[in-house]
C-alpha cells in the first residue's frame, strides 16, 4: 500500500493494498476503500463510508463527514460510493440522516466537478455528471445519465429524471423531466427533449421520434398535463421511453417543469 508519510490513517480503516493515499490526507475509522483508489492530497474522509474500486479523490474534497442538518445528533449514518468515479477539488459529500434512511449513495462512472455539494440522503445514479458548484439539497435523487450544469442549486426532495440536461445557473425547485433540456430564462422551462444527448448515447431514430412526439403533446399542445397524459396513453405503440415519461409525471409530488 502506498501511503504518504504525512497522511493520517486510522488503524481500523480498511484500505485495499492497491490504493494510493497522498500527502496530508486524513482517513478516519469505519472507512472501507476498494481496490485501485487514489486520494491525491488533502482529502478528508470519515466513516461509516464504503468506497468501491477505481475512484479518484482530488485535493480538499470532504467525503463522508457529518450531514449539515440541525437534527443530526451524531448517529452512525452512512455514505456509499460505487466504482470508477472522479471526485474533484473541494467537493463535499455528506453521510445520511436517520430521518432520511441513514444513507447517502453515489453510483458508478460519475464525474463530480469542483465545489459540488451532495447533501445528506441524496441518491446519485450511474453515469451522472455534476458540473462545477452544482449544489444538491438533502434527499435529492439524480437518475442515471443526468447532467446538472454549473452553479445549479437543487431544492431538497427534488428528483432529476434519467438523461435530463440542466443548463448552468438554473435553480431547480421541482422535479426535472426525463430526457429533457431544462434551463433558466427568466422563468424555468423544459425546452423540448435532449435530442443531442440521446443520439450520442445510441438511441435509435425511432426511439427519438416517439419521445419527440410525446414532448410535443406534453409541452407544445394546448392540452393541460392531465389531458396530455391521457392522450399519450390512448395512443398505440407508445414504447418503453414514453411509458417511463408518463410514469415519471404521474409520480411527481412537487409537479414537473414544463
Amino acid at each position: 500500500m502506498n501511503i504518504h508519510p504525512t497522511a493520517i490513517v486510522d488503524p481500523s480503516a480498511k484500505i485495499h493494498p492497491s490504493c494510493k493515499i497522498g500527502p496530508y490526507c486524513i482517513v478516519g475509522a469505519e472507512v472501507d476503500i476498494g481496490q485501485n483508489c487514489e486520494l491525491l492530497s488533502h482529502v478528508a474522509m470519515k466513516g461509516p463510508t464504503k468506497i468501491g474500486a477505481q475512484n479518484r479523490f482530488f485535493p480538499f474534497s470532504s467525503i463522508g463527514l457529518a450531514p449539515q442538518d440541525l437534527t443530526y445528533a451524531g448517529e452512525p449514518t452512512r455514505l456509499e460510493i460505487g466504482d470508477h468515479n472522479d471526485i474533484r477539488e473541494f467537493v463535499t459529500i455528506n453521510r445520511g440522516t436517520v430521518k432520511g434512511g441513514g444513507l447517502t449513495r453515489v453510483g458508478s462512472h460519475v464525474l463530480v466537478m469542483a465545489y459540488t455539494h451532495i447533501a445528506h440522503d441524496c441518491r446519485i445514479g450511474d453515469h451522472v455528471l455534476l458540473a462545477n458548484a452544482a449544489t444538491l439539497g438533502g434527499h435529492v435523487i439524480v437518475e442515471d445519465w443526468a447532467q446538472v450544469g454549473a452553479l445549479c442549486p437543487v431544492h431538497h426532495f427534488v428528483r432529476i429524471g434519467t438523461h435530463a440536461f440542466i443548463g448552468g445557473g438554473t435553480t431547480i425547485t421541482q422535479d426535472v423531466l426525463p430526457f429533457s433540456k431544462t434551463s433558466a430564462e427568466r422563468n424555468t422551462h423544459a425546452f423540448g427533449m435532449n435530442s443531442v444527448g440521446l443520439e450520442r448515447r445510441g438511441f435509435s431514430k425511432e426511439r427519438i421520434r416517439k419521445i419527440h412526439h410525446a414532448y410535443k403533446v406534453l409541452l407544445a399542445s394546448k392540452l393541460n398535463t392531465t389531458q396530455a397524459l391521457e392522450k399519450l396513453k390512448s395512443e398505440p405503440d407508445l414504447g418503453e421511453d414514453v411509458g417511463l415519461l408518463i410514469r415519471f409525471v404521474e409520480a411527481s409530488e412537487r409537479g414537473v417543469i414544463k
